[in-house]
């Protein structure tokens, strides 16, 4: 047909795709470009990318999965266990991988993808993160899915605030799951896409990955070099397979680059100062100690008010092993108490600890049961020997590996049963200790020791070989020498308190009088005037009569049904002594509690000095660390009589606010939609302001089919389908539509007329075109005009995309105009293919 040639009258006849109307007219039958584009013909000889195959697809996520467990393999030193951080890490980065490789499939893309991504995050990531709330293992309970969906944000910082091993208590592997399902699935998107220059995208987030995990990882991590190399090699063969430079028939010069590649970029590393940077050294916990006052001070109390009742119950401990409550290794004269931490000494470094507390110590292992009873009413939690694991599911609680004790902040209560299990080290003969030296530790200097406890050390001693023998001597001659009383009603007079006017009246005095709190001050003095390395412990002795440990005390045939009961009696304090080979090792030179004075023995010390005396003192019950007192501290809390009835109530209320402000699922879904406002009016926005006016014009009516599809109305074929489409399935007015009638012939002339369009009749076009959107989007139901605010249909449209990219970035490539000029070749063909059909069909009617 010639170009010349008259266009034959197609009224009433209905052409493929809504080309054609009812009058009759070409400008009505060619008014819409989509109609054009989007044929079959069309689809066929448009450009579209060839989609790659299965195989390189799976390639290509099975091997971000494994580049993500790589770069999360930093943390398995944090979790302590391979198999745990295995169980955890692997299922993460797969599910990650392949959600991304759900959307090479149209069908599965974005929405589906969502949706697979959120299960993975709150469903089964908290099933296997916190798998002992579950119903059989399997089943989320509601505990679970509530704890899991506070721990994907919380678990982050648990990490960096307790120290390793963290085990999986606390839903500490939430952290994990996170980290390895989001970076797989960001990684595992650039990985499938068709674009290869978005598949060097692949790189940030398995660097991301792979930063987080060393800052919430240990100074030292796992195979870190080891690890680092094979990410690098599977990087670099993967993005050469995908960008086509691998030539397999140059095997031996493609193993020389990568080798290369791969020494300079591991390599380049050791020239780096090795200083590795993690969050848990930055991090201080917002505890203090320091705040207490010294446990020792409140030894005698004890002993005064609950000499009979049962304080605590131990049920799995071995016979005759002693409970721990404080260790103290910082004397200013007055009491001992917890060093202080700007010295950097170990005993006030309490920090919250994982399920698994890690340790070298060998020995004997139990798991028992501790049961406080009323009276117990303390901050420190007895234990017993080097703990390995502490389960108190009642509040947090503060681990002090070097001491082996533990604080909890709201104190011990009546009933409340925790589970230890740990290791009691072996107990070194006389023999051995005989022959140990002094281990070399740093302490806080002993401040106002008495002369007395000096010289009489010195003469008791002399110059012995060992720090071993010293200490032997030091505590069989307390022991031997001195005499016991509690000063209480019916006891031989003996002041309480342990400072050094109370330690000189004993040592230098004219009676050696005293019970175990001044026996072990006296004898952590004196130690450390010789030298020796000192602390003192406060804790539970399954004593007898005699004050002797026995394991006549334990009750039970077997060692699970072990069972013994410590009163306040049996509380005691006693002196332990670093040694080499040893650790800290216990001395108890308390006299029997049986071997009693009366005013005929004579009391006096063992060589008795003549010593100046201090004054005394005014006693407090309990003593104070005067120079420990601080005008902070970490943990709130009220005084006892703080003026107000309602305290509990007011706290309860504090907690139900923060929980319904910032623990509320409604933030994410509020969050979501704020997300999608935004895009759409961003959108918007670009559709409005970029390209020609006859773009802009153009992109105003598809502003209203976009409105319309996101209302409910399919629209398709012609602008003049589409307004009748629009009328009818969202009961536009008459008004309406007739505004929309105007719109629509105004873009039919705007796109096929050929005319220029006016600089501002962009603006008045979509001035208009909102009004009466806004005007049929008042008019629907309430349901409806949400579903349309929150709707995304028709935004990731692929041309649709196209158009807004270009522009916003307001660049035209030669490929581009290439392809345009071919698609508008092909759509010459198909108008032409499509007259011809139709005058056929119309000869044979």
């Amino acid at each position: 047909m010639s170009e010349s040639a008259p266009l034959p009258d197609f009224t009433g006849t209905h052409l493929p795709n809504g080309i054609g109307t009812t009058d009759g007219s070409w400008a009505s039958a060619a008014s819409s470009p989509i109609a054009l584009t989007t044929s079959h013909t069309d689809r066929r000889t448009a450009f579209v990318p060839r989609r790659r195959p299965w195989t390189q697809s799976l390639t290509a996520v099975a091997v971000v999965a494994l580049v993500i467990c790589l770069a999360s393999a930093n943390l398995i030193s944090v979790y302590g266990n391979p198999v745990l951080w295995a169980v955890t890490a692997i299922p993460a980065a797969a599910i990650g991988a392949l959600i991304a490789l759900a959307g090479i499939q149209p069908h599965l893309k974005l929405w589906w993808q969502i949706v697979f991504v959120v299960a993975a995050q709150f469903i089964l990531g908290p099933i296997v993160a916190l798998n002992d709330t579950t119903i059989a293992h399997i089943v989320p309970s509601p505990t679970t899915l509530a704890q899991g969906f506070i721990q994907t944000f919380g678990s982050f910082k648990y990490v960096i605030s307790v120290a390793p091993p963290l085990g999986g208590g606390q839903g500490a592997l939430m952290a994990l799951w996170t980290l390895n399902l989001w970076t797989a699935l960001l990684a595992g998107i650039f990985a499938v896409s068709p674009t290869r220059g978005l598949t060097l995208l692949v790189i940030a987030p398995s660097m991301t990955n792979l930063a987080v995990s060393a800052l919430l990882g240990t100074d030292d991590g796992t195979a870190r070099v080891a690890c680092g190399a094979i990410i690098i090699l599977l990087l670099i063969i993967w993005l050469s397979y995908r960008w086509d430079t691998l030539n397999p028939k140059r095997v031996i010069s493609a193993i020389i680059i990568v080798v290369i590649a791969t020494a300079l970029a591991v390599g380049g590393t050791f020239v780096i100062p090795q200083h590795r940077l993690t969050l848990r050294d930055r991090y201080t916990p917002p505890f203090d100690p320091h705040q207490y006052t010294s446990p020792l001070s409140e030894m005698r109390a004890y002993v005064k008010y609950h000499k009979k009742d049962t304080l605590l119950t131990v049920k799995g401990l071995p016979a005759g092993t002693p409970v721990r409550l404080a260790v103290m290794d910082r004397f200013d004269g007055n009491v001992w108490n917890l060093s202080d931490s700007s010295d950097n000494m170990d005993s006030s470094d309490y920090r919250k600890v994982g399920s698994q507390i890690a340790t070298t110590e060998r020995g004997e292992r139990y798991h028992a049961t501790f049961t406080p009873h009323k009276g117990l009413a303390t901050q420190w939690l007895p234990l017993a020997g080097t703990a390995t694991s502490i389960t108190y599911p009642h509040s947090d609680y503060y681990y002090n590996t070097g001491t082996r004790s533990a604080i909890v902040p709201e104190g011990t209560q009546d009933g409340r049963s925790y589970q230890v299990t740990g290791i009691i080290a072996p107990t070194p003969s006389p023999a051995q200790i005989d022959s140990a030296e002094a281990e070399h530790v740093n302490q806080p200097s002993a401040k106002d020791v008495p002369d007395s406890a000096g010289k009489l050390a010195t003469a008791l001693t002399g110059r012995q070989a060992t720090a071993g023998r010293t200490a032997q001597i030091l505590a069989r001659t307390l022991k031997t020498k001195g005499w016991f009383s509690h000063g209480l009603a019916d006891d031989y007079p003996s002041l309480p308190g342990h400072g050094n006017y109370r330690i000189d009246d004993m040592l230098g005095g004219t009676a050696m009088v005293g019970d175990s709190e001044q026996y072990a001050s006296a004898m952590a003095l004196m130690a450390r005037e010789l030298g020796l390395p000192s602390r003192v412990v406060l804790g539970f002795l399954p004593k007898d009569k005699d004050g002797e440990i026995s394991k006549s005390r334990t009750s039970g045939d077997s060692k699970a049904d072990a069972k013994t009961d410590f009163t306040g009696n049996d509380i005691e304090a006693w002196t332990e002594i670093n040694l080499k080979g040893y650790g800290w090792v216990a001395f108890y030179p308390t006299p029997k509690e049986t071997k009693v004075p009366n005013k005929n023995q004579d009391l006096t010390p063992p060589k008795p000095k003549d010593l100046v005396r201090q004054p005394p003192v005014p006693l407090t019950d309990p003593l104070h660390d005067q120079t420990q007192a601080r005008g902070q501290s970490a943990l709130g809390g009220a005084d006892v009589n703080d003026g107000s009835d309602n305290v509990l109530f007011e706290r309860v209320l504090h907690v139900a606010g923060l929980v319904a402000v910032y623990g509320s699922p409604l933030w994410a879904v509020l969050l979501i939609c704020a997300v999608i406002l935004t895009i759409k009016a961003i959108q918007l926005a670009i559709l409005k302001r970029r390209g020609s006016p006859r773009e802009r014009i153009t992109a105003g009516w598809r502003m209203i089919s976009m409105f319309a599809r996101q209302s409910g109305v399919h629209t398709h074929g012609t602008r003049r389908d589409q307004v009748r489409q629009i009328t009818e399935g969202l009961n536009v007015a008459p008004g309406d539509h007739a505004e929309l009638d105007v719109l629509c012939r105004e873009a039919d002339w705007i796109a096929f007329s050929g005319e220029p369009a006016a600089t501002e009749a962009p603006v008045d076009y979509w001035k208009r075109a909102t009004a009466v959107s806004g005007r049929i989007h008042k008019n629907q139901p309430f349901l409806k005009r949400v579903r349309a605010r929150l709707s995304l249909k028709g935004v990731f449209h692929k041309p649709h995309v196209k158009r807004l990219t270009r522009r916003f970035t307001g660049l035209w490539s030669s490929a581009e105009r290439t392809g345009r000029s071919h698609r508008g070749a092909n759509d010459g063909s198909a108008v032409q293919r499509r007259i011809t059909n139709g005058r056929k069909r119309s000869h044979k009617a």
